[in-house]
């Protein structure tokens, strides 16, 4: 099947008040315009340098999201254009990203990212750091960051009971999570080989890359 075909298949699967991240990493310009041309806006990237580079070859009503581990000394190339940063997951990365959204006479919308896999390689909050952070006074001061909601990565593995239950505590924090900051409005979570039980489990934002654009070439 085509990128196309893929694509429209998925949106079929996903009911229209969840917003599809396109993840559009190692990709070509060409494929993403596959997606674009049949009414895609939203994508996915996680290298800042290749993100920016795309930004400037492509159309600019897509909403170029940072969904892979950012560090801080790469926030300023794309503070000026980026939609949406997923892994926010330490106080002095939002630091920065406020920081760099003054210099751009912008908030940036931010997810924080919670760790709700039982593996080590997943960056994040856990649940004590979260609150921890909301009621930090340094936190109540960035005046050029928009958190917008959570994100989250489920363990890697064939057993769905767990992949169900890591994104309902996730949910279950961010409705917790609502009592202080009841702006929020997004849950990211569920990717190509966990979206559907992302969404039973109460996700607003699902990224998928795999499903739509094949596997990913880094050569």
């Amino acid at each position: 099947m085509s990128i196309a075909e893929n694509l429209k298949a998925i949106k079929k699967e996903i009911p229209e008040n969840i917003t599809l991240v396109a993840v559009s990493k190692t990709k070509p310009v060409s494929d993403i315009m596959e997606a674009y041309n049949i009414g895609q806006r939203v994508f996915g990237e996680n290298k800042v340098q290749e993100m920016t580079e795309k930004w400037e070859e492509m159309p600019k009503d897509i909403q170029w999201h940072m969904i892979g581990h950012l560090q801080r000394n790469k926030v300023k190339y794309m503070a000026a254009f980026v939609a949406l940063i997923h892994g926010v997951d330490s106080l002095k990365l939002l630091k920065e990203i406020d920081k760099q959204g003054k210099k751009n006479n912008r908030a940036i919308p931010c997810l924080l990212q919670v760790h709700i896999a039982e593996e080590d390689t997943k960056f994040g909050f856990d649940a004590h750091e979260l609150k921890e952070l909301i009621d930090n006074p340094e936190f109540k001061k960035l005046d050029n960051v928009s958190i917008e909601g959570l994100m989250g990565m489920a363990t890697f593995t064939d057993n769905q009971d767990q992949i169900r239950r890591e994104f309902k505590n996730l949910n279950g924090l961010f409705q917790d999570l609502k009592n202080s900051l009841p702006h929020l409005s997004v849950l990211s979570m569920g990717m190509s080989g966990d979206y559907t039980i992302a969404i039973e489990e109460g996700s607003t934002m699902v990224r998928i890359g795999s499903s739509i654009f094949g596997k990913r070439n880094y050569n």
